[in-house]
């Protein structure tokens, strides 16, 4: 039994990349000296693959900010915008990625949305009528021959062109259609050099092909590779599938010429089915995706090997691999050296997958020739899964089990609370607002890990986050701000932090994952029956209130977030653990409102990130129970308590009825990278909720000038009533600098001030 690996985490044991990227971003370090960081991360990669054992290792899985961008830039789509400044090569990508203000000019990035059903962002590809599609540099040829000078044959990866035109915006009046053959032709080109570099295999990452096909979508598949499967120049391809089933376009798949083909087990339901039902061709390799890729659970040997048993009786040549990149799990468990034995030995990050497989391999080996039940590796695997792993709580399972239908309902009606808490709160015409967080400064990081060190006490923790909470109010009160936040500064991450608040969690100390270029998360993780422990915000919340007399929100975040931005139990469903989840934050949220916070904000910036890919599986797999658990959490406040939540970089176009249906009385949320789309789906579907469509971008440097957000506003102004128009960014602020943060609030109050003088 052979192992592959469809893709590597990047940002290097101890977030290497990260800090070198901010380093040359800040002018610290040059170009060469990021380039040599990233070239040792790769090193580093691929040695602890081939230490592993594993036969099928990929390069050009790397990338310095993204995957999609990479092949975008590869491939030469590049917006006239960016060329124009005339950057070099690297100054040129990363403006793409996180916008560009200087000297040579001001623009700002490309869209980015969730890496389908992942917490991964990916940058969003951009097509004019002009764009000219060609081979544009030499990337997955240069990683393919570094690995190769360190002694590992590699299979190139690289996203695929169905998937890539699928993900693509297209911005003339051209579509896909006319960009097919250049795109396909420059692939075949890269087909060619990198059969003259020695490369003997290229896997095709085509996840898009999990998605519901429509006709126009098989048409466009068979004219891609009924061309590329004709130019292979000699290279062995794999067709990577990952966060699905192929149902749609299986037995297509495995009619044409591909080399390999590779399938999802763990996501893909019918997977495993269509493979009894439709074969596999002997001439053919599977794939086959049975280390989970997103999760961080120990694999179930004997589940595992049942199912390769199945294979190898259907004559079907199989090569173990992981259902997806392991971009989406954390680098190593030996970073947690403080995390008890009890916990690590159910766990398995990257590292630990390899071993997984490499395990699994030579337990599969041996059973064809003996019994593996002495086996040790067997017996330690099979010891975990004898007993229940995961603590219970009996209060909490009969909390969820007596929710009725009453509690998923708020009374009165939108349309009459809408009216009391405009009476009530006083605000004016667009009022203004941010998301929540302010930036996380070197001092503000430093009091956490000194607090949670105990070099500083409570006390003096409290101290400096009340000064700072202080700071933050008076700051937006002198900006002109109409709706204040407290800034966060108690918060290391906005589901972290409500992971270590309440029971149910166990947490690590370096278990980074990369959520989009440099910006890393540390998910916690869901252990046993969750629920609130005490209050939360209260105090925080309350202590900004006594600050100012204008009104604070309470900021949360909601239930299904929470779940989606954890790693989740696999004993119990995701339903009932977002259910326990919502009636903790309905905790919360009553406790602020009975010590006086009367506007509270459920983020709920997560929702779409676990909707089915497949459309016919929304309700009845996911917003059947998504969407009320959110209404659970909110249904008891008063009328006059104003509900806001926020979402940000998903594709929210084809759920707003179900958004609207989350009964919020205000959302915010990411409009800024994707010129204001949405706001035509909000007017389509008579959208009852005021909106707050972000006004600039939080994740570029970048400062928006006053004209901009106006521009941005008017345009709003078009599609939503003034009266139902708020003014914020698209997301918190925790990640932007002071200065920059500063500057474009007070150039966002300005613009509000405009349109409300017009």
């Amino acid at each position: 039994m052979k192992t592959s690996v469809i893709g590597y985490p990047r940002i290097g044991k101890n977030r290497e990349l990260k800090f070198a990227s901010e380093k040359f971003f800040r002018s610290e370090i040059t170009e060469v000296e990021l380039l040599q960081t990233a070239a040792e991360i790769r090193k580093e990669n691929l040695l602890n693959q081939k230490s592993a054992g594993i036969d099928y290792i990929s390069s050009n899985d790397f990338s310095l900010y993204d995957n999609v961008l990479d092949v975008a830039y590869l491939f030469n789509i590049i917006p006239p915008r960016y060329k124009e400044l005339e950057l070099s090569d690297i100054e040129t990508f990363y403006a793409m990625a996180r916008g560009y203000q200087g000297d040579k000019g001001n623009v700002k990035a490309l869209a980015m949305k969730k890496w389908f059903n992942t917490n991964y962002h990916y940058i969003v590809p951009e097509i004019d009528d002009n764009t000219e599609i060609k081979l544009n540099g030499n990337k997955p040829v240069n990683e393919f021959t570094e690995a190769k000078s360190l002694g590992v044959d590699t299979k190139v990866d690289i996203v695929g062109p169905f998937t890539l035109l699928k993900l693509a915006r297209y911005t003339g009046h051209k579509t896909y259609k006319d960009f097919v053959q250049p795109l396909i032709s420059s692939y075949a080109e890269l087909f060619d050099k990198l059969s003259s570099a020695g490369a003997q295999w290229i896997q095709i990452d085509e996840p898009a092909l999990v998605k519901d096909l429509t006709k126009e979508d098989l048409e466009l598949f068979n004219q891609i590779y009924d061309y590329l499967l004709n130019n292979k120049q000699g290279l062995k391809v794999l067709l990577q599938t990952y966060f699905g089933d192929v149902r749609d376009i299986y037995s297509k798949l495995i009619s044409l010429d591909f080399d390999g083909i590779g399938l999802d087990f763990i996501e893909g339901r019918k997977t495993l089915e269509l493979v009894r039902e439709n074969g596999f061709p002997q001439d053919k390799i599977l794939f086959a995706g049975l280390i989970n890729g997103k999760n961080i659970w120990r694999n179930n040997y004997s589940k595992t090997l049942e199912i390769l048993d199945e294979l190898h009786a259907l004559n079907i040549e199989t090569v173990l691999t992981t259902s997806c990149s392991l971009l989406h799990v954390p680098y190593t468990l030996e970073n947690e050296v403080a995390l008890s034995q009890d916990y690590r030995k159910h766990l398995a990050f990257a590292a630990e997958k390899l071993q997984e497989l490499h395990e699994l391999a030579k337990l599969w080996d041996l059973s064809q020739t003996g019994d593996i039940s002495e086996s040790a590796e067997f017996t330690a695997n099979k010891q975990l899964f004898c007993g229940r792993i995961n603590s219970t709580d009996e209060a909490v399972q009969k909390r969820v089990a007596n929710i009725s239908d009453s509690d998923y309902t708020r009374l009165p009606e939108f349309h009459e609370r809408e009216i009391i808490q405009k009476e009530k709160l006083g605000l004016p015409l667009f009022p203004t607002t941010t998301i929540g967080s302010f930036p996380q400064t070197r001092d503000v990081r430093l009091n956490r890990q000194n607090f949670r060190k105990g070099l500083i006490s409570a006390e003096e923790y409290e101290s400096f986050n009340k000064q700072k909470i202080a700071d933050c109010i008076k700051l937006q009160e002198e900006i002109g701000l109409d709706v204040l936040v407290h800034g966060e500064y108690e918060r290391n991450d906005m589901v972290e932090y409500f992971g270590e608040n309440l029971s149910g969690y166990i947490f690590t100390e370096k278990a980074w994952v990369q959520s989009y270029g440099t910006r890393c998360v540390k998910p916690p993780i869901i252990w046993g029956d969750v629920s609130q422990k005490e209050s939360i915000t209260v105090s925080w919340s309350k202590y900004a209130k006594s600050c100012t007399t204008k009104p604070v929100k309470g900021m949360l975040t909601g239930p299904v977030t929470i779940l989606n931005w954890s790693f989740p139990r696999e004993d119990i469903s995701i339903k009932e653990s977002t259910l326990q989840i919502a009636l903790a934050i309905r905790d919360e949220v009553l406790d602020l409102e009975a010590n006086g916070i009367n506007i509270i904000q459920i983020d709920e910036a997560a929702l779409r990130e676990k909707l089915p890919l497949r459309k016919s599986d929304w309700y009845s797999e996911y917003l059947d129970w998504a969407i009320p658990a959110f209404r659970l959490v909110h249904s008891q406040v008063k009328p006059e308590t104003q509900i806001h939540t926020h979402m940000c970089y998903s594709e929210f176009t084809d759920i707003i009825p179900a958004i609207d249906a989350m009964d919020a009385d205000v959302i915010t949320f990411e409009a800024s990278r994707s010129d204001l789309q949405i706001l035509d789906s909000l007017k389509e579907n008579n959208f009852q909720t005021e909106v707050g469509p972000g006004v600039y971008d939080i994740h570029s440097p970048r400062i928006p000038s006053v004209d901009e957000i106006v521009s941005a506003l008017n345009a709003m102004r078009n599609r939503i009533d003034d009266n139902k128009l708020w003014v914020n960014p698209d997301c918190g602020l925790k990640t932007r600098g002071e200065t920059e943060t500063k500057a474009s609030l007070i150039n966002l109050v300005k613009a509000a001030e405009i349109i409300r003088s017009n």
